[in-house]
C-alpha cells in the first residue's frame, strides 16, 4: 500500500467550516481528497432536524471516515437548539448542585442528541476553573470555581458523552479560567506560577484522561511560567505538559482564526502559519473556524506541504498528527436519522429539582402581579453565539438605553451586569422590583448595600437553559408573576 502523501495527510488534520446550510461543491472536493472533517457552527444549522441529519450524511457521502464536529456543550452554549434554549442544564448549574450522577446523565443525552444526528465529535466539556469571576468566555461554561469540583465533574460528563459514542474533547488547555479577557478578540496571558498551575487549573484534565477522554483542545493564551514566548498551541512544553499527564489521543487547537491564535497581537502571523507552527508544537487536528472559503483550507494545505518540503515540519510529525487524527473516534454513529426527534433529558423531575437548587435568591421577591419583564440586550460572547436566553421578555433595551417606565413592577434581565458598568447605571435609574443575572452570579452593581436606597431582590441563574428558564419562571409566578 502507497504511503499517503504529504498533500493527502495536510487535508486529514484539519477540521474545517463552510458558510451555510448545504454543502458546497468545492467542500465535497475537500472532502473527497481527504478533509479530516467538519464542523458545524450558527450559519450551518439554521433548519430543522431533519435538514441537519440531512447535511451531515452529505458531509459523510462525500467522505465516509470524515469527523463531523460541533459546541455542544449544554446550558450556554448550544448550537442545536439556539431557538429554543439548551434542553439540558450547562455547567455552572450541575456545579452548584454537586450531583455527579446528574452531570454523567447530561452528557450522555448530549450524547444521544448528536449521535441521532450523526455527529461524532462534540467540542466540549469545559474544564476550566472558573476563578477570575470577570472572566469574558468562560464563565457559566465551567462547572464551578475550585479544581476538584471541575474535575469531578468534568471526568463525569466526559463518561457520559462518550457512552453514546461521541467522542469529547476537553478544553481550553492548560486552563482558560484565570483571565480577564477573551481569546476569540486578543491574546491572553495567564500569569500565574508552575505550582498554581499544577494544583488549580492540571487537575481537571488529568480526570478527564482518567475518564478516557479522546481529545483535548489547546488554548490561545501565553502561560509564561510554562512558555514566555509562545500561546499554548504552538508551544511544545506547554503540550508536552499535556502528554506527561499520560494523555495519547488527539490534541485539538482552538480555531486558528481566533485573534489569539492569527490576528494582529499573534505575531503577525496568518491562519495558514498558525497551522503549521500548532502542528509543529504537537497539536494533531486543526480547527481552522466557521464559514471558511475552500480556497482558504487549500491554503493552508499547502503551506503544511511547503514546510515539510522545506524541513520546517517533520513528515513524520504530521503523519503522527493524522493517525492520531484517524483514531480519534470513540465509536462510528453511522448513517443518521433523518428528522431524529431530540433525545429525552434524564430525570426530567431531578432536572427540574436542580435548577431550582441552583437558582440564587437575594432579597425577598415583591409582589410580581403584572409585572413587565424587560431584557438588556447585550451580546453574548463568541463561543455563547446568538440564541434564545431568559424568560420572554415584553420588551428588549440596549445597553445604556434608559428602561421606559412600565404600568407595573419591573423585572430587568441581564447577562453579567458586574462586568459591565453602563448596566449597572441603567438598573440604578431604573429602579426594578427584580434584578435577573443569567450570567456568573458576579456581585451587584448599581448600588450600595451599606446606601439608602436597598438593592432590589435579585435571581442569580448561573447560565441560560430550557429547565432554568423554567424555574425562574415558577418562582416568579410564586410571586404573583401571571403571564
Amino acid at each position: 500500500m502507497t504511503a499517503p502523501s504529504a498533500e493527502a495527510l495536510a487535508l486529514r488534520v484539519l477540521l474545517a467550516s463552510f458558510a451555510g446550510p448545504t454543502l458546497p461543491a468545492e467542500w465535497r472536493d475537500l472532502l473527497a481528497d481527504g478533509l479530516g472533517g467538519v464542523c458545524l457552527f450558527g450559519s450551518n444549522l439554521t433548519g430543522t432536524r431533519a435538514e441537519t441529519a440531512a447535511l451531515v450524511d452529505a458531509v459523510r457521502s462525500a467522505r465516509p471516515g470524515a469527523l463531523v464536529a460541533v459546541d455542544e456543550e449544554g446550558g450556554d452554549v448550544t448550537r442545536l437548539h439556539t431557538g429554543t434554549a439548551s434542553p439540558v442544564l450547562g455547567a455552572a448549574v450541575l456545579g452548584a448542585v454537586d450531583d455527579v450522577d446528574l452531570t454523567e446523565a447530561t452528557g450522555r443525552a448530549v450524547g444521544d442528541d448528536l449521535a441521532a444526528l450523526g455527529i461524532d465529535l462534540d467540542l466540549g466539556p469545559v474544564a476550566d476553573v472558573n476563578s477570575h469571576p470577570d472572566n469574558p468566555v468562560i464563565g457559566t461554561r465551567s462547572f464551578g470555581a475550585t479544581p476538584d469540583l471541575v474535575a469531578r465533574h468534568v471526568a463525569a460528563w466526559v463518561r457520559g458523552v462518550q457512552s453514546a459514542g461521541v467522542a469529547a474533547c476537553v478544553k481550553h488547555f492548560p486552563g482558560h479560567g484565570d483571565t480577564a479577557q477573551d481569546s476569540h478578540l486578543t491574546l491572553p496571558v495567564l500569569d500565574a506560577d508552575a505550582e498554581t498551575l499544577a494544583t488549580r487549573e492540571l487537575p481537571p484534565f488529568a480526570a478527564a484522561i482518567g475518564a478516557g477522554a479522546a481529545s483535548v483542545m489547546t488554548s490561545h493564551l501565553v502561560v509564561p511560567a510554562l512558555d514566555p514566548d509562545r500561546p499554548a498551541t504552538f508551544s511544545a512544553p506547554i503540550l508536552d505538559r499535556l502528554r506527561a499527564l499520560g494523555f495519547d489521543g488527539a490534541i485539538v487547537s482552538d480555531a486558528l482564526d481566533m485573534a489569539g491564535a492569527s490576528g494582529e497581537g499573534a505575531a503577525g502571523r496568518g491562519i495558514a502559519e498558525a497551522a503549521v507552527l500548532a502542528l509543529g508544537a504537537g497539536a494533531d487536528l486543526l480547527c481552522v473556524g466557521p464559514d471558511k472559503d475552500a480556497a482558504l483550507i487549500r491554503e493552508i494545505q499547502a503551506s503544511i506541504v511547503a514546510a515539510v518540503a522545506d524541513g520546517r515540519l517533520p513528515l513524520a510529525r504530521l503523519r503522527d498528527a493524522a493517525g492520531r487524527v484517524d483514531r480519534l473516534r470513540v465509536a462510528t454513529p453511522g448513517t443518521s436519522q433523518a428528522g431524529a426527534t431530540i433525545p429525552a433529558v434524564p430525570d426530567p423531575g431531578r432536572v427540574r429539582a436542580a435548577a431550582r437548587g441552583a437558582l440564587i435568591a437575594e432579597g425577598t421577591l415583591p409582589d410580581l402581579r403584572g409585572a413587565v419583564v424587560v431584557s438588556v440586550d447585550t451580546p453574548a460572547n463568541i463561543a455563547v453565539g446568538a440564541g434564545r436566553w431568559g424568560v420572554e421578555p415584553d420588551l428588549v433595551v440596549a445597553p445604556g438605553e434608559p428602561v421606559p417606565d412600565g404600568h407595573g413592577p419591573l423585572v430587568v434581565q441581564v447577562r453579567d451586569a458586574h462586568r459591565r458598568p453602563e448596566i449597572g447605571a441603567m438598573l440604578a435609574a431604573a429602579r426594578p422590583a427584580l434584578v435577573v443575572e443569567w450570567g456568573w452570579p458576579g456581585p451587584r452593581t448599581g448600588w450600595s448595600d451599606e446606601g439608602p436606597e436597598r438593592p432590589p431582590a435579585r435571581i442569580c441563574t448561573r447560565g441560560n437553559a430550557a429547565p432554568v428558564i423554567a424555574a425562574v419562571e415558577e418562582l416568579m409566578r410564586e410571586a404573583g408573576w401571571d403571564r
